[in-house]
């Protein structure tokens, strides 16, 4: 039996030596990067040589977020942030266990996050996206400041996608201001990596032709299922797929505004593919949109699956600002579109005015059209945040379609995540939504529409 002995020990040994081996191929951290840095969102882009398992979750006193990496070893320098950044104070790694890495953001307040993975594409190897939100969020509950409340009141005479509302070409790509909007000013996710992500996406849609009869022309509502292809958006914790469930929504809701009098439904994303913002609010100014609703399902870091709930989101005050500061740099580029006002041929101060006008009746649009959406969610869903929200999304900034931002539910919620794989609960969000969107243009049906002649 001596021998049976001698290869227990031998296998022991050669057991040791691969174990100690498969230890010593850790993953690599080769690369971290900021996609997105502004005053409400952070995108962090982190490069790995394989495949890595991670963890996130947050410290209180003082506020912490906490990036654990399994077996990974740190082979790159960590990014530097400003010392008055709004959202982190400080950024630090350590060693942990021997073998993983511990990656430490102090935090000025608390954050929401969102993570996922993607796969290698193209020049893109292994990498991890980790979206940094702010957690104050500003509700809406007065009334616009005095100049704000001027402005409509000299835009009472006119809507969204009616004549004093500036239509506007896309800015040139070749602009650096541009660039550098689409960099510095451009938040979330909703969020923004498309400079980064490649595309790959069939060819864009014919841009629809309102039909016409004789009581006037049909209403266009953009409907924008967020993410795809090999964005995958939030993941719930079995597995499902944000941009599965938002274009399985879309598609409910097109279904059901195909058969509402004097409305016509588009889906800017009809398959899993990706579309950068910026084309998404192209493809709804193409089509003439009246309004735009762009659908997707919340999600919080590890640790708070309790979270739940439905929320609504229009363009804040700021994100609206960095957007005309764009369109009035790019103006020599504008052309009238779709019968639409130019501001190339107008002087600084008119233009601004002009844009000013159009933004706040779309603000004022986009605010009604919120309000009348979380009302019908209410019917459906418990509402996370219980008042319409601002923020900076930057797939909201067209400034002459009312926008909407809807987070349906929460995926990392493993409740909500099954009801949002249930076609039935699909069904019910989407009839929220399109209640929201009766009591939205039962009001603000522009002039010329059918629903505005009966």
């Amino acid at each position: 039996m001596w021998y049976l002995t001698k290869f227990r020990v031998f296998l022991l040994v050669f057991l040791c030596v691969i174990a100690t081996h498969v230890r010593a191929e850790s993953v690599q951290l080769q690369s971290m990067q900021v996609a997105t840095d502004t005053a409400t969102s952070v995108r962090l882009l982190f490069d790995f040589s394989s495949p890595v398992r991670y963890r996130i979750f947050s410290l209180s006193n003082p506020e912490r977020l906490v990036i654990d990496l399994e077996n990974t070893k740190l082979s790159t320098s960590l990014v530097n942030f400003a010392k008055n950044h709004p959202l982190i104070q400080n950024i630090r790694s350590a060693p942990r266990n021997n073998n993983d890495l511990r990656i430490v953001l102090d935090l000025h307040a608390p954050v929401r996050t969102k993570s996922f993975l993607l796969k290698p594409a193209g020049i893109i190897g292994h990498r991890l996206n980790i979206d940094i939100l702010s957690g104050q969020t500003t509700q809406i509950t007065q009334a616009p400041p005095a100049t704000q409340r001027s402005l409509a009141q000299m835009a009472s005479t006119s809507s969204p996608r009616n004549p004093l509302v500036i239509s506007l070409p896309p800015p040139s790509t070749n602009s650096t201001l541009a660039n550098q909007s689409l960099n510095q000013t451009a938040p979330n996710n909703r969020l923004n990596a498309q400079a980064t992500i490649p595309t790959n996406r069939p060819r864009q849609l014919t841009p629809v032709i309102p039909k016409k009869d004789g009581n006037g022309r049909e209403l266009i509502v953009a409907i924008d299922a967020g993410h795809g292809g090999i964005d995958p958006g939030a993941i719930g914790k079995q597995g499902t797929y944000e941009k599965t469930v938002v274009l399985a929504i879309a598609r409910q809701l097109a279904s059901l505004l195909e058969r509402e009098y004097g409305m016509r439904p588009v889906l800017i994303r009809d398959g899993d593919y990706f579309l950068k913002l910026r084309e998404r609010i192209d493809l709804a100014r193409q089509h003439q949109a009246d309004l735009f609703i762009s659908i997707h399902a919340d999600a919080v870091a590890e640790g708070n699956g309790n979270v739940r709930g439905s929320s609504v989101y229009m363009l804040s005050q700021r994100g609206a600002s960095s957007e005309a500061a764009l369109w009035l740099a790019e103006k020599e580029n504008a052309a009238d579109l779709l019968g639409g006002v130019s501001l190339n041929d107008k002087d600084d101060l008119l233009a601004s005015v002009l844009l000013d006008l159009s933004q706040t009746g779309t603000l004022e649009a986009s605010a009604h059209a919120a309000e009348q959406i979380l009302n019908g969610l209410r019917q459906v869903n418990k509402t996370h945040l219980s008042k319409v929200q601002r923020a900076g999304f930057l797939v909201l900034r067209s400034p002459d379609i009312p926008s909407v931002l809807v987070e349906t539910a929460f995926i990392s919620n493993l409740e909500e995540e099954r009801k949002l794989n249930d076609p039935v609960y699909q069904r019910q969000l989407a009839q929220a939504i399109l209640q929201g969107i009766r009591g939205y243009f039962a009001k603000y049906a522009p002039p010329g529409t059918q629903l505005a002649q009966r």
